[in-house]
């Protein structure tokens, strides 16, 4: 008889539920992972809304941490019952793009998007799980790639601490990264949600001297003081431009990191860093962008503006998880929320609609 599990699959716009599914087979390169905790994410609610098309039935999410409830015979070096986790792009390394040094975009292609109801194609990257296979919001996901993915939990940290490894702070990091920053060095952080608090924290740890924190929301703005920011300004109440421009003598900031994914704050982002200047953008962008011209120096400025996606893969969540055993930062604070899985609806209700100061969901299967 079929073993099954439980599964929040996207069934049409608007609608994610639960439903019986059954428990995935295992291939001699996967691991089977008893999910223990997970998480609703940004990307999560565009695809509830429909505006980031996926196969009806899709088991959605992409931030599991769990124990290894089976392994595949290929794969060495783990055992059942470990705890582990994944990240969110799970690479396999064999391809062009992987091996040219961009492990995110390890499968990257474009495919139709006519049979998720809508007309062109999309890009997919390295993103496999809740977009081309099932994902993990569930009580099992299966690991693709497992030996290159299966990342050991160090002991000591829970499950709660490493939650944000998979997506959250490995894309909130590589903004910080990806925006040049050296010793000393001023940057704007526009948006305060949970990548862009990672953002914040990475900047700290890589060097920058005076971190601006830019938000709404004071209460994010707060936390984003204990994760790093020197200063915060809430956007309701002055010029965000105006105030860096004298915060920074008239020089503009050394860079920019846009964590929202609007024309807004990408703009503004664009107009607070100095000529030279760096804009790293993690925002996912639902609309075409428009980059203005005095903004942009009319192309004349030595502006860099870096996209990035969150890079995967067990070293990548190695290196993420020491920083937590370190102490060197405690993410734990960005966990505002326990649900159930069979409460997902309302989990998502409260995520997606930014309810009673909630940052992350755990969802306990």
């Amino acid at each position: 008889m079929t073993q099954m599990m439980k599964a929040a699959i996207f069934v049409e716009p608007g609608r994610i539920e639960i439903a019986d599914k059954p428990i995935p087979s295992v291939g001699p390169n996967d691991a089977l992972i008893r999910v223990t905790t997970t998480t609703i994410c940004g990307t999560d609610v565009h695809i509830l809304k429909g505006e980031y098309p996926v196969a009806k039935g899709l088991t959605v999410g992409h931030e599991p941490v769990g124990v290894i409830e089976k392994l595949g015979s290929a794969v060495t070096g783990y055992h059942e019952g470990q705890r582990v986790i994944a990240g969110a792009i799970c690479p396999n390394f064999n391809s062009y793009a992987a091996q040219d040094g961009a492990p995110s975009q390890d499968g990257s292609y474009l495919i139709p998007q006519g049979l998720c109801g809508h007309h062109g194609y999309k890009a997919t990257a390295g993103w496999r799980f809740g977009n081309l296979i099932d994902g993990a919001q569930a009580e099992y996901v299966l690991v693709p790639d497992a030996q290159a993915n299966l990342a050991p939990i160090p002991d000591g940290l829970t499950d709660e601490q490493v939650l944000m490894c998979p997506d959250i702070m490995s894309t909130g990091f590589k903004g910080a990264e990806n925006a040049n920053i050296r010793l000393g060095d001023t940057v704007v952080v526009f948006a305060q949600g949970p990548i862009g608090l990672c953002a914040t924290a990475g900047a700290r740890l890589l060097g920058a001297s005076t971190i601006i924190a830019v938000d709404g929301n004071d209460h994010r703005l707060g936390i984003s003081r204990t994760l790093g920011a020197d200063i915060t300004l809430n956007f309701t109440q002055c010029d965000v431009v105006e105030e860096v421009m004298k915060l920074t003598g008239g020089r503009g900031a050394d860079s920019a990191i846009e964590a929202l994914g609007l024309q807004s704050t990408f703009e503004s982002a664009l107009r607070v860093i100095k000529p030279g200047g760096t804009l790293s953008s993690l925002g996912v962008y639902s609309t075409d962008l428009v980059i203005p011209l005095s903004a942009f120096s009319a192309g004349l400025g030595d502006h860099r503006i870096v996209s990035a996606l969150c890079p995967g893969g067990k070293e990548r969540m190695r290196r993420l998880m020491n920083v937590l055993a370190s102490q060197r930062l405690d993410l734990g604070v960005l966990v505002s929320h326990h649900y159930k899985l069979d409460d997902i609806a309302a989990a998502y209700d409260l995520f997606a609609n930014q309810r009673d100061g909630v940052l992350k969901v755990a969802l306990k299967p």
